[in-house]
């Protein structure tokens, strides 16, 4: 019959033969777990080499006079920073558990411990404010010694950096959808990670 459909073309009509849109079995990117936007991770990927590069520069110039450097090291609040070091840890912990009430849905539950998080968040503030107050008033400057020109640069830079944490996490706080809680959250870790690197390496390191 002259109306009648080839064999082989019907086949190739059928649904079973319909081609599938294009990226439908597309790999899982491998960013794709990360928490928040890629964008927030390539801020907080800057950030850290940024860090890295200054500790590096300070470990470098220290080789060349450790002695000098001690008794430089000795003139900083370690105490202080031992207690600004538990501060982050513990905001770090807040943050983390905003995180996961926002993810429930818990609106109140993420504000309290986004609040929370950007409070201790002003205490660190605080203790470093009177530890460069009481370094200033000894006529410590950036142009003392080396140890203290970095000692200015990095913590004064990630001093900086908990100030804008701080506000970041009050903006997320009074809408904390997932996401947003998510990339506040990162940057606020980001932040604790650095921390966690300069206590010990200006205060403690010999």
């Amino acid at each position: 019959m002259s109306g009648a459909v080839p064999p082989s073309r019907a086949s190739a009509l059928s649904p079973a033969h319909e081609e599938r849109p294009q990226g439908s079995d597309a790999p899982p990117s491998p960013f794709s777990d990360l928490p928040g936007d890629l964008m927030i991770w390539v801020l907080i990927v800057s950030e850290l080499l940024v860090f890295g590069a200054g500790l590096v520069a300070f470990l470098s110039v220290r080789l060349t006079d450790p002695v000098d450097f001690a008794t430089a090291q000795a003139e900083l609040h370690r105490i202080g920073a031992g207690i600004n070091t538990l501060i982050l840890i513990t905001s770090g912990w807040l943050a983390a558990r905003a995180t996961v009430a926002a993810r429930a849905g818990c609106v109140a539950g993420a504000r309290w411990n986004l609040a929370g998080a950007a409070g201790l968040g002003l205490a660190f503030l605080a203790i470093k404010s009177t530890e460069f107050a009481d370094l200033s008033a000894q006529g410590i400057s950036i142009e003392t010694h080396p140890l203290f020109t970095f000692y200015y640069l990095l913590t004064g830079f990630h001093a900086a950096h908990v100030a804008a944490g701080v506000v970041i996490l009050g903006l997320i706080g009074w809408r904390p959808s997932p996401e947003a809680t998510e990339n506040g959250v990162a940057f606020w870790h980001m932040v604790d990670l650095v921390w966690v690197l300069l206590f010990p390496v200006i205060y403690l390191l010999r």
